[in-house]
């Protein structure tokens, strides 16, 4: 059995990415009910607002599913603490180090995850306990590190012995096989759910997803250090105008606020924050959660076939 599906308890070796706003407890169910992990996304919510999204999820499934914790969130303390009093399958965190909360998660029988984008702070995680880590590449949407997909994989898949789940582009099965190439466990896959039935996302945000062109998955805020890929629209222009001018940081962060909102549920194109990867360009419709992560394995062996057909 793969042992990443024998860690989390589920039928496929794919993860739903927990992204802010986007990943509800609506969408985890759905992906947890299709034999995936899926992820509720606390974001920057605070610690109740997070203990009523899993409190539905378990109305929706009773598949094992977690909660991704941005670290750099004001409510990540009363967060964890929700999440160690709830009990959910898995926890994958972001954007710090989870360290300190490690053991009381574990004594939860919780299991962690972090998402790690080097070889440096995946070997730190394994050392504090992981479970396994998420190594995410730069092609991924939202926050992300430098390194691609294809490079930092493999390194990280070298450098820690626990499971190592492969994320960032990952649009298709021949993404999936790529990724079980360079020595992964799993997947996790973020911007094709985007565009699943589950997700309660507003219909325009699922169609600038849909009609996105290769080129359309830009990166801002590298001036600030806390460089995001979103679609680019008239809020991502303008980013790129107050960072070339040197604008400040407090400026530029400013300009941010409100903008997950405003795409998720108003359905904004324009001044909302379309986080998505660069896989965005290779998303084609609006499907069940089960359909998609049917795709990601369902037709292994024909790609292998292509595979050796040309080698």
């Amino acid at each position: 059995m793969n042992r990443l599906c024998e860690l989390i308890g589920t039928e496929y070796p794919i993860i739903q990415g927990g992204m802010a706003w986007v990943a509800t407890a609506e969408l985890a169910a759905g992906v947890s009910n299709a034999g995936g992990l899926g992820l509720i996304a606390a974001g920057g919510a605070p610690g109740e607002v997070v203990r009523e999204q899993i409190k539905k999820c378990r109305t929706l499934t009773d598949k094992p599913f977690g909660v991704n914790v941005m670290l750099m969130s004001p409510f990540a303390e009363e967060v964890m603490q929700v999440i160690i009093e709830e009990k959910p399958a898995v926890v994958a965190t972001g954007a710090g180090n989870p360290g300190k909360y490690m053991e009381a998660l574990k004594a939860a029988g919780i299991k962690v995850m972090p998402v790690v984008a080097s070889v440096a702070m995946a070997k730190r995680m394994e050392k504090q306990g992981a479970d396994a880590v998420i190594a995410e590449g730069t092609e991924a949407g939202g926050h992300i590190g430098e390194i691609t997909t294809m490079c930092l994989t493999p390194q990280i898949v070298d450098a820690v012995e626990i499971p190592v789940v492969c994320a960032g582009g990952i649009a298709d099965v021949r993404g999936a096989v790529a990724a079980f190439a360079l020595g992964a466990d799993g997947i996790q896959v973020g911007t094709r759910f985007i565009c699943s039935d589950e997700c309660i996302a507003h219909e325009n945000y699922k169609q600038a997803v849909i009609k996105a062109k290769d080129r359309d998955a830009v990166v801002t805020g590298r001036s600030t250090g806390a460089p995001v890929r979103a679609l680019k629209n008239k809020l991502t222009r303008e980013y790129q105008r107050l960072e070339s001018e040197n604008a400040s940081f407090e400026e530029i962060e400013q300009l941010g606020v409100g903008g997950l909102r405003r795409a998720f549920q108003d359905g904004d194109v324009q001044m909302g924050s379309l986080m998505a990867g660069q896989s965005a360009a290779m998303v084609t419709k609006i499907e069940p959660c089960a359909d998609i992560i049917k795709s990601y394995f369902e037709d292994i062996d024909a790609v292998l076939s292509g595979i050796r057909e040309r080698i």
